[in-house]
């Protein structure tokens, strides 16, 4: 039986780029980079240096790379300090989308509970916004657009570029979670219209409680973690720098081989969305060519996700059927009710995100055993046989 790990987008293998960076700041050089004494300084010059190759990676200024403990707290303080800005300014309201990350949405709720209002944009069937969606939902009162880079769950890409221009022509800041998206696709702050950005380590190869919340320079930033004078007084807290180093290291490999890695997956991606597409009364969710080159999202009628991921389990293959941070949860997901699914069928979807090391092998082998789950489980099922004597219509 095959081992395959088709779950990447909920978190990846540390490189051995990776690792290899952060030993010797976890053996040699362990000293606090606030020091004054030379063996604090000299991780202060490492981190420096860091700061400045996370920036390169992003297409900017070191100065504006802030690292943080992951995606979420980057999500956290990018919205709270654009609200904070638009506070002043007697502009509360903030346009952000149905399908994003609870990081977001949270948040979002929370300043809800302050006095905002907030605007979720409709992201139709294919899980993509328009730039022109984001215009006609712009107002006067408007501080804030955030919207995601990648869905974590169905793999749409949006177009970011081109939504960061009409926020820059109306005067708004623009915030995108990319934690799905940063060393995947090619992404220039500066040239993409970005004001703010949220990355994460633990996606592209890196460790896990490590993060960067890119801000351009203007944007004056409202602390979440209160303490020291780190991160320009912006985030209190010794720097985890083991982890930032391992952070940055996997950034720069994985922004190397974006080309490279996005060559050998999408061919392999669209064999595996080929063959599942081959089982009656199934979708593919998310857009079909506006997609991460990594995921594969489908919904099957008349099953339980949680089944067949139990199932696949058993047959060597670690997948998912959504986020990874509601993975406990019994509720059909957020994301695929926002692009339309009702819920019985979003009860049975099924999230495979390959990655760099993935083969051919095993993607004959997922799709053997999708459609082999598929069928088992549906013949278990009082609702499959609802649905082909007629007692139900089916929806696919």
């Amino acid at each position: 039986m095959m081992k395959i790990y088709a779950d990447n987008a909920a978190t990846t293998a540390m490189s051995d780029t990776a690792i290899n960076a952060m030993i010797p700041f976890m053996k040699e050089y362990f000293g606090n980079p606030s020091s004054l004494y030379s063996t604090g300084q000299v991780v202060a010059e490492a981190l420096q240096n860091a700061r400045e190759r996370a920036a390169k990676c992003l297409g900017c200024e070191a100065r504006e790379i802030t690292f943080t403990s992951g995606g979420s707290e980057a999500d956290n303080q990018a919205i709270v300090s654009a609200a904070r800005i638009g506070e002043k300014k007697g502009k509360q309201h903030i346009i952000s989308t149905a399908f994003e990350h609870h990081a977001v949405l949270h948040t979002l709720n929370k300043l809800e509970k302050e006095g905002f209002e907030v605007t979720l944009l409709d992201v139709h069937e294919n899980g993509i916004v328009t730039p022109e969606q984001v215009k006609a939902a712009i107002r006067p009162d408007t501080c804030l657009v955030t919207i995601m880079y990648a869905n974590n769950e169905i793999g749409s890409v949006q177009p970011i570029p081109e939504i960061g221009a009409v926020c820059k022509e109306m005067g708004v800041l623009f915030h995108t979670d990319a934690v799905q998206a940063a060393g995947h696709l090619h992404i220039n702050v500066k040239e993409q219209n970005i004001d703010m950005l949220s990355l994460s380590g633990h996606k592209f190869h890196g460790p896990k409680g490590t993060g960067i919340l890119y801000s351009a320079k203007t944007i004056p930033l409202t602390n979440i973690i209160e303490g020291g004078s780190q991160e320009r007084g912006k985030r209190g807290g010794t720097e985890n720098t083991a982890g930032i180093m391992g952070l940055v290291a996997a950034l720069e490999e994985a922004c190397g081989n974006i080309d490279a890695v996005t060559e050998k997956l999408i061919p392999l991606r669209d064999k595996l969305i080929a063959g599942l597409s081959e089982i009656p009364h199934s979708v593919l969710n998310g857009d079909r060519n506006h997609r991460l080159p990594s995921n594969v999202n489908f919904c099957f009628e008349g099953i339980e996700g949680e089944s067949l991921l139990l199932f696949l389990d058993d047959l060597g293959i670690s997948a998912s059927s959504g986020s990874a941070c509601t993975s406990g949860s019994l509720d059909p997901s957020h994301v695929l009710l926002a692009i339309g699914r009702v819920h019985d069928v979003a009860h049975g979807s099924l999230r495979l995100s390959i990655g760099e090391n993935t083969t051919e092998e095993e993607i004959d082998y997922m799709i053997q055993s999708v459609k082999s789950v598929v069928e088992r489980l549906r013949a278990m099922s009082p609702v499959w046989r609802d649905l082909q004597s007629g007692k139900r219509e089916f929806i696919l």
